[in-house]
């Protein structure tokens, strides 16, 4: 069963999984093949067409910054809205927030279907709680609806490569339609993988958002899972430069909220927006 599955990753996550076990989830859907399976070293995985896109393990150290840092950026967040995210990840920690209203958008139903199942230890619950909303569709067309219009005051993009129907996230009408989509301090944040081994994708998507955005940037995160060791979370804001919000108040928003994290830490929010020099030679 390993040898069967490792084939068919991608050869910039091709490593050894040690499945414990059979696949509990091997299946296309209408968009992708999915599997999902225990790792004796990572626990809980899921695959998308090959290539592995969360783990139990090391999943905190991915949803919490990609979550936590714009979110406790901001004084009075309401309204929250997840493109992709179909495992549930990133809602749950949304959620932790008290009154924000959280909305996903995910294109593919059995991947939300199978990870309500399999991955209920991670997502706790998101699915069901009564101020989250799933939408069931494209993400794209989702955002061209008018009443979307100046709606949420964080935007996390929580999409995969782009590769696929995922292409479209990576185009410069989708981060307009997001900067539509935002209240006038809102952020939206978004990952663009591992820059030591996809530099442009890092570059290009900041030339973009440059381009449609007043402010955008980059801050980092480790998740293990991932090869290439750094993994770049961009931003942009039509008000908000992310990462000056000082040390002292994110601490205190931390400490208030009694929001219990695995990964994220009021110290780690600040650290994270501290590049290397390489990396910073890939910002245009």
């Amino acid at each position: 069963m390993t040898a069967r599955f490792t084939e068919t990753l991608h050869p910039g996550y091709a490593q050894s999984l040690d499945i414990d076990g059979g696949m509990l989830v091997d299946e296309r859907s209408e968009y992708q093949h999915i599997q999902i399976f225990d790792s004796v070293r990572m626990g809980r995985t899921m695959a998308l067409d090959g290539v592995v896109q969360i783990t139990a393990r090391d999943e905190a150290s991915y949803s919490e910054m990609l979550t936590h840092v714009p979110l406790f950026e901001q004084a009075a967040p309401k309204r929250v809205f997840i493109v992709g995210g179909g495992d549930g990840a990133v809602a749950e920690e949304a959620l932790k927030h008290d009154g924000v209203e959280v909305e996903m958008c995910e294109i593919d139903a059995a991947v939300v279907a199978a990870c309500k199942t399999h991955f209920a230890h991670v997502n706790n619950g998101a699915f069901d709680h009564p101020r989250f909303r799933l939408h069931l569709q494209d993400a794209f067309a989702f955002m061209k609806q008018a009443e979307n219009r100046s709606r949420y005051d964080v935007i996390v993009a929580d999409r995969p490569d782009p590769v696929g129907p995922a292409e479209v996230l990576f185009q410069t009408e989708f981060y307009e339609l997001l900067r539509d989509s935002l209240t006038d301090t809102g952020v939206v944040v978004f990952q663009n993988g591992a820059p030591l081994l996809q530099p442009e994708e890092l570059t290009d998507t900041l030339r973009q958002l440059q381009a449609v955005f007043p402010y955008s940037g980059v801050y980092l995160t480790v998740t293990p899972t991932y090869v290439g060791g750094y993994m770049a979370l961009t931003w942009a804001s039509k008000g908000t430069r992310l990462g000056t919000t000082g040390p002292a108040v994110v601490a205190e928003r931390f400490a208030r909220s009694g929001i219990v994290t695995d990964h994220y830490t009021p110290a780690l929010h600040t650290a994270s927006f501290a590049l290397p020099a390489w990396i910073e030679r890939l910002l245009p």
